[in-house]
């Protein structure tokens, strides 16, 4: 059995059209895989702790290959928690709608409460390289409000799919699977044809996963 971890970063639910994509799949997906877990995060219903303080103390604590002060292990547990219900899974969904061209950010939040050495990530000295830590499978749902592929002319707004791309990549996550949900600016003729065309996409790709 296999754990499949949703996590939505949109607070507009049925009106929004990562989650619809992504509600699609996961229909598909629990239709052809009835005894794998489903784990729902939603990050507009979790009361994500502020990364300061303490927590950022015992991250650099950790980087300089210390142990972290009694003060910072308290804080330290709560990141090891988090990151520890992320980490559990063995294939990931994410629902990323595009906000002013960027990540929503709770998403960006979340990354930086997770994305921790020692658990997200290591670097070895030695070589001055970094290592992803987390190993799996990963389907993106993306909503952009305009085109920004290659050849539109306004590749260089597009600071969503590079950075998140960046941030699979380097936790180790490799193996991506992406649909795209774009043009929703161009009317809701546009509009209903890009989430028809992703749902598509979203129920085949839910099947096999």
């Amino acid at each position: 059995m296999a754990r499949l971890l949703y996590i939505e970063s949109s607070p507009r639910q049925a009106r929004s059209h990562s989650t619809a994509v992504a509600e699609t799949f996961l229909v598909a997906y629990q239709a052809t895989h009835p005894g794998d877990e489903v784990d729902r995060l939603d990050l507009w219903a979790e009361n994500l702790p502020r990364f300061d303080g303490e927590m950022l103390n015992a991250k650099y604590s950790i980087m300089h290959g210390e142990q972290p002060a009694a003060s910072e292990q308290a804080a330290w547990a709560t990141v090891e928690g988090i990151f520890a219900r992320f980490n559990a899974a063995d294939k990931y969904l994410f629902s990323v709608p595009m906000w002013n061209l960027g990540l929503p950010y709770v998403l960006k939040h979340y990354i930086d409460i997770i994305t921790q050495p020692g658990l997200a990530w290591s670097f070895d000295p030695a070589s001055g390289s970094y290592q992803g830590l987390v190993r799996g499978k990963v389907a993106v749902v993306f909503a952009s409000g305009g085109m920004y592929h290659p050849g539109s002319g306004a590749e260089a707004l597009d600071m969503q799919k590079p950075s998140f791309y960046n941030w699979l990549g380097f936790i180790g996550l490799t193996e991506v699977s992406t649909i795209t949900v774009a043009g929703t600016l161009f009317g809701p003729e546009a509009t209903a044809q890009a989430r028809q065309e992703g749902a598509a996409q979203a129920q085949a790709l839910g099947a096999s996963f």
